[in-house]
């Protein structure tokens, strides 16, 4: 019993490292040739799966003899993984080519870099990469984003700052994407992608999700002080400073566009706990409300519904006041707090 027991736990070991290998050279090797990649993936999954079949016999030398074999191939394969490393020197895509860079003097921020474009299609677009200048003191508001692109239960994450002067600026964490690559869950957790934090106009990046890709856009406003929006937004600022010197890996479990507003949230209220949601990004929003970071007055449902935006932004598609037609509902609704 012992040893059927210890077998089916090696097996099981064998089963899942030789999954996570097959993956990882899957995604690492389109830069080679593809005989090359189809013989070095092929040796390692035959090799993991004749280990596992080996260990319903009773052939000892055997099996001994292929568990080293793939021991070593093992072995060279972790080597190999540890000289994966990120970089910033490939051929971007269009909408990612650039990263964000930002001087401040005072009060006054620089920001360099910051992606306006205009969305006809999610393939034809006006690439406008800008210098823009904000006033820190200016910064009146917050907004949690969640634009909803794969069911109810996932959505990307993005935090929208408001200035009195009526400016609004949408950071971002996606995955820097080559021309030729396409957004992977899997491959996030195999190094296929680096990240990058995207500063841009709500008329770019909100626009292109709620019209041009079909998006299901939900805006909620956030209930935060004069100190801890400047905290959130210089938060924003060192992480991409940090991205910009130090080239990263975007993980779609660990470093992504939804744990990024958690770690930056912690350094404004320490305390608040790990959840479910930071995986299930589509129930962000609520985990935020029930954290007391939404504004106050109103069930989760109310701001929910106030809060969905595509009507208004496909009527106010090409509105120069795009911004202020989306938040219609919003700031109604905020008036009555």
């Amino acid at each position: 019993m012992y040893i059927s027991m210890l077998r089916l736990l090696v097996g099981l070991i064998l089963l899942i490292s030789t999954a996570c290998g097959s993956l990882a050279l899957w995604y690492q090797l389109y830069d080679f040739p593809f005989a090359v990649s189809l013989f070095v993936l092929t040796c390692w999954s035959v090799l993991g799966i004749a280990c596992v079949i080996t260990l319903g016999y009773r052939y000892r030398r055997r099996m001994r003899n292929l568990l080293i074999a793939y021991l070593l191939l093992g072995a060279i394969l972790l080597i190999w993984w540890q000289t994966v490393t990120p970089s910033h020197q490939r051929d971007w895509a269009d909408d990612v080519a650039y990263l964000l860079k930002s001087e401040m003097q005072g009060n006054q921020v620089t920001l360099y870099n910051v992606r306006n474009f205009k969305w006809r299609s999610e393939s034809d677009y006006t690439a406008n990469w800008q210098t823009r200048h904000y006033n820190l003191e200016q910064l009146v508001s917050a907004d949690l984003i969640l634009s909803y692109w794969m069911g109810p239960h996932i959505a990307h994450t993005l935090v929208s700052f408001g200035f009195d002067n009526g400016q609004q600026l949408v950071f971002s964490l996606e995955i820097r994407k080559e021309r030729h690559e396409s957004f992977s869950a899997i491959g996030g957790f195999f190094r296929q992608f680096e990240q990058v934090i995207i500063a841009a106009d709500e008329r770019d990046i909100i626009l292109t999700r709620s019209n041009a890709r079909q998006e299901d856009v939900y805006l909620y406003p956030l209930a935060l002080n004069p100190q801890q929006l400047r905290t959130l937004f210089l938060g924003y600022l060192t992480t991409a400073e940090s991205l910009r010197t130090t080239p990263q890996f975007y993980n779609t479990l660990t470093s992504n566009c939804t744990t990024i507003v958690f770690d930056l949230a912690r350094q404004i209220a320490p305390g608040i706990p790990l959840d479910y949601r930071l995986l299930l990004s589509g129930h962000f929003a609520e985990y935020a409300y029930e954290q007391g970071a939404l504004i106050p007055g109103y069930s989760y449902s109310q701001l929910q519904t106030s809060g969905y935006i595509n009507v208004r932004a496909q009527q106010a598609n090409e509105d120069p006041n795009f911004s202020r037609a989306i938040r219609t509902d919003i700031a109604a609704i905020s008036k009555e707090d």
